[in-house]
């Protein structure tokens, strides 16, 4: 038990530090971004749930393999805060609330946004590349896959997550969360769980360029005037 506790402690003890403070001081001013996404998403749910709102949500905020690239992009960024039609709702905003709050107070609202929409773009570009591959490819999907309405916060939720530990050198909870993804993926083979493993990949190449940033000169610089 003790075990357990100095590794909570090690793992997560300078995060929990900063939004404990971030949030004693500020409260709710602290959370901008976070509050903002939580009520879009609710608004968002209740319209689409709506006989006259569905279709309104759909041409705004789906996306779908099948559709020319360039309006799937123009909905990428909003499809992010538009909820599975199959998944409960409230699974949505508390993934949104907890970890889009802790990644907006620890790493900045705008280096939240940049990671969440380059998770989320990456499972939909990856998308058309599964598909092109084929049913038969490793890395593929099968075509019906095309059809699927691909919404929801899931990939900026776990590519948020990935960053964060690697930013505090969490590597069990790391590790915990891409092992949780790829176990996922071997019971279900699906659309949804090879995107999270694309926004994983694609969170990793974001946690490597910020490392080559901070070991160059410049970098050095930065952090010398800073501190």
């Amino acid at each position: 038990m003790n075990a357990l506790v100095r590794l909570v402690r090690a793992e997560w003890g300078p995060p929990y530090g900063t939004v404990r403070q971030a949030l004693t001081r500020r409260t709710w001013r602290a959370l901008p971004l976070t509050l903002t996404a939580v009520c879009l998403t609710s608004v968002l749910q209740f319209v689409q749930n709506q006989s006259w709102g569905f279709e309104f949500v759909q041409n705004i905020g789906s996306v779908r393999a099948d559709e020319p690239l360039r309006p799937a992009l123009l909905r990428t960024p909003l499809s992010l805060f538009v909820p599975a039609l199959d998944l409960p709702v409230w699974g949505a905003l508390l993934q949104v609330l907890f970890v889009f709050g802790i990644a907006e107070i620890c790493l900045g609202w705008w280096r939240t946004l940049v990671i969440a929409y380059t998770a989320t773009l990456a499972g939909t570009l990856y998308a058309r590349v599964g598909i092109g591959l084929g049913a038969h490819h490793p890395l593929g999907l099968p075509a019906t896959d095309a059809q699927v309405v691909d919404t929801g916060p899931s990939a900026a939720v776990i590519g948020l997550a990935v960053f964060l530990c690697w930013r505090y050198g969490a590597r069990v909870t790391g590790g915990v969360v891409i092992a949780a993804m790829v176990v996922e993926l071997l019971v279900k083979d699906n659309l949804a769980g090879k995107e999270h493993i694309a926004a994983i990949a694609a969170v990793v190449v974001l946690c490597r360029l910020s490392e080559l940033r901070r070991r160059s000169p410049a970098g050095a610089r930065l952090r010398d005037t800073r501190g």
